[in-house]
C-alpha cells in the first residue's frame, strides 16, 4: 500500500484537464480528436469508479463525489452528481468496456504505423493513480484494477483476483502498525549522522559538499522563521562516480540527514535500477515508477545507473523519465531523487533532457579511492569482522592495493574490489587454520601474506 500526498478535486481536475488537452492537440487528424473528447470523460469516471471499488464493497468516502465531478476535461455539460447517484452508479459498476475512441486510435496505428493508442493507455494510468490517491492511499488493491484496465485495453486480459471485503482495512492497519513501529525506533541525531559521515574513508571533497548543502539548508529554514524571502532550490542531486566510490552510503546518510534536518519526515533510502522502473510491456513501466516512487515519499529515490533507462532507444525508458519528472514536481516537499552512475554517461544523460537538466542541478563526485585509502578500507573490514593483519601481511595488501590503483581501468571497482579481496583472504585462512589441531585466539583472528594470495585458478587466467 502506498501513499501518495493529499491531492484536492480542484488539483485533480486542473491535472486530468491538462493530459486530456495536450494528448488531443498531440493528435494527428482532428476527427480522432473530437471523438475522444466526446467519449473521454464517461470512460473515465467508470474507470475510476471500478478502481475505487477494488477495496471491497463498503461504502465509497462522502468526499469522493468531488473527485467523481472533477473527471471533467471541458467537454460537454460540467458533472454535478450528487453523492447517491455515484453510490449507486458505483454499486452497479463493473470493468469498462473498450471505448470506441479507442479502438479509432487502434485502427489509426494500424493504417499509419504510429503509436497512439500506447500513448493513451500510459497517460490513462497516470490519471488512474491519480485518482486512486484521493483518500491519500493506493492499496494493492487499485493498483492491481489499473493494470487489468491497462491490459484489457492492450488486448491481454488479466484475471481479476478476489479480494475479501476486508482485506483493505487490514492492510490499512498493517501499514499503521508498520509506521508506529518505525516511529518508535530511536533515530540518530544530526551529529552522529554527521560523525559516520566524517568516518567514512575518504571522500574529503564529498563531506565538504554535503556539509555545505546542510548549511544551506539550515539557513533557508532560518530565514524563513525570520520572515525572510526564501528563493526556490532544488534537492535533487546526481551522484557522478565509479562503482565502489560510497555513493549508497553517502545517499543512505544524506537521507536521515534531511530527516534530522526537517527536510524529509521519514529519510528512508530506496534503491533502484532500470529493471525496478521499466516494465517489459506496454502501460506498465508508468505503474512500476509510480510504486518506486510512493515507497520513496518522505525520502530519497536513489536510481542507480539512471543513463540505462534510455538504452537500446525502446520508449519504455523515456517513460520512466516522463514519470520521475512529473513526482519530482508534484512532490517536492517530500521526495528527492538522486541519480547515479559513471561520469561520463550520466553528464550525456543529464545534458541530453532539457527536463532532467532543469531539475538536476546538484552535483558530487566520488573520485576513486587511491591505494592508501584502498588499504585503510581493508583495515577497516578486518576490524569489524574481528581479523587482524601480520606485520608481513599489511606489507603485502598495501603493496597490492597500491598497484592495483595504479594499474586500474575501465573495470576498476574501488572498494567492491577490497571486499572481493577481503572474502577471499578469509576464506583461504579458514582453510589454513583448519589444518591446525587446537588453533589459538590470535590464529583465528590472524591474516598471513598466504592468504592474501589470488586463489590458484584466478592465477592460471590471468597467466592464460
Amino acid at each position: 500500500m502506498a501513499k501518495p500526498s493529499a491531492v484536492t478535486p480542484q488539483g485533480a481536475e486542473k491535472e486530468y484537464a491538462q493530459l486530456v488537452d495536450v494528448f488531443c492537440r498531440w493528435l494527428p487528424e482532428k476527427g480522432l480528436a473530437q471523438q475522444l473528447r466526446r467519449e473521454i470523460d464517461p470512460y473515465v469516471r467508470a474507470c475510476v469508479l471500478w478502481v475505487w471499488r477494488a477495496d471491497g464493497e463498503g461504502a465509497l468516502p462522502q468526499k469522493y463525489v468531488d473527485f467523481y465531478n472533477a473527471v471533467y476535461s471541458g467537454a460537454g455539460t460540467r458533472p454535478s452528481a450528487l453523492y447517491w447517484e455515484m453510490a449507486t452508479a458505483a454499486a452497479g459498476c463493473v470493468r469498462p468496456a473498450v471505448p470506441g475512441f479507442f479502438r479509432s486510435l487502434e485502427e489509426y496505428d494500424r493504417r499509419h504505423n504510429t503509436g497512439l493508442a500506447q500513448r493513451f493507455v500510459d497517460q490513462l494510468t497516470l490519471v488512474l493513480l491519480l485518482f486512486a490517491g484521493a483518500d491519500q492511499v493506493i492499496t494493492d488493491q487499485e493498483a492491481g484494477r489499473v493494470n487489468q484496465l491497462t491490459a484489457a485495453l492492450m488486448g491481454r486480459e488479466e484475471p481479476e483476483k478476489p479480494q475479501p471485503e476486508d482485506q483493505g482495512k487490514q492492510a490499512g492497519q498493517q501499514e499503521q502498525t508498520e509506521e508506529q513501529r518505525e516511529q518508535a525506533e530511536p533515530q540518530p541525531t544530526l551529529e552522529e549522522l554527521l560523525a559516520q559521515l566524517d568516518e567514512l574513508c575518504g571522500l574529503e571533497k564529498v563531506k565538504r559538499d554535503v556539509k555545505s548543502l546542510i548549511n544551506l539548508v539550515k539557513v533557508r529554514t532560518l530565514r524563513s522563521q525570520a520572515g525572510l524571502p526564501v528563493p526556490p532550490m532544488s534537492l535533487h542531486m546526481v551522484f557522478l562516480g565509479n562503482p565502489g566510490t560510497g555513493k549508497t552510503t553517502v545517499a543512505r546518510l544524506l537521507a536521515q540527514i534531511y530527516r534530522a534536518i526537517g527536510v524529509l519526515h521519514k529519510g528512508q533510502l530506496v534503491e533502484v535500477d532500470r529493471s525496478g522502473l521499466v516494465a517489459g510491456y506496454v502501460g506498465q513501466t508508468a505503474l512500476k515508477t509510480q510504486e518506486a516512487v510512493q515507497r520513496a515519499l518522505g525520502g530519497v529515490l536513489f536510481v542507480d545507473e539512471a543513463y540505462a533507462l534510455m538504452k537500446d532507444g525502446n520508449d519504455f525508458g523515456q517513460e520512466a523519465i516522463e514519470v520521475l519528472l512529473k513526482n519530482m514536481e508534484d512532490h517536492r516537499d517530500e521526495l528527492i531523487v538522486i541519480a547515479a552512475g559513471y561520469t561520463g554517461p550520466m553528464e550525456r544523460f543529464i545534458h541530453a533532457n532539457p527536463g532532467l537538466e532543469s531539475r538536476f542541478n546538484k552535483y558530487l563526485f566520488f573520485d576513486d579511492y587511491n591505494g592508501e585509502e584502498l588499504f585503510h578500507i581493508f583495515q577497516s573490514m578486518c576490524g569489524k569482522n574481528g581479523y587482524t593483519l601480520s606485520t608481513e601481511g599489511e606489507q603485502q595488501i598495501r603493496r597490492e592495493l597500491k598497484e592495483l590503483y595504479e594499474n586500474r581501468d575501465e573495470n576498476f571497482g574501488n572498494a567492491r574490489d577490497v571486499r572481493n579481496r577481503f572474502e577471499r583472504a578469509v576464506a583461504r585462512q579458514a582453510d589454513r587454520v583448519a589444518g591446525l589441531e587446537q588453533p589459538t585466539r590470535e590464529q583465528l583472528m590472524e591474516i598471513l601474506p598466504d592468504d592474501l594470495e589470488l586463489p590458484e585458478e584466478t592465477e592460471q587466467q590471468k597467466d592464460g
